[in-house]
């Protein structure tokens, strides 16, 4: 699977976590076992968290420091939030915006 079609699988679950309360709880408890049954591959022995964002808390991850000179100029871009991962969803207008304000994001 390219990044760009997991990303798009991404978006696809933040969409059903949004409109599905059963569903977010369940991928905020166990987000590495909801992940695989929505067929996103998880690394053996990678543990997934997933937190949710709200109005007055915005949670930044710090992803791992690459080596020198390990990422294009793309690639740091898309790492620093410059690319929005929900894929179509993220043209929808109620998408758009949270995408627009890099609410919502996936390198």
């Amino acid at each position: 699977m390219t990044k760009e079609e997991q990303g798009k699988k991404m978006g696809r679950i933040i969409a059903k976590a949004w409109d599905d309360e059963a569903f977010k709880k369940r991928l905020l408890a166990d987000a590495t076992a909801v992940l695989k049954e929505e067929g996103v591959t998880v690394q053996e022995g990678m543990t997934v968290k997933a937190i949710e964002n709200s109005e007055k808390v915005f949670h930044l991850v710090i992803p791992p420091k690459p080596a020198a000179g390990a990422l294009s100029d793309d690639e740091l871009n898309a790492a620093s939030g410059g690319w929005c991962g929900l894929g179509d969803i993220g043209k929808e207008a109620k998408y758009k915006a949270l995408c627009d304000k890099g609410i919502v994001g996936f390198a």
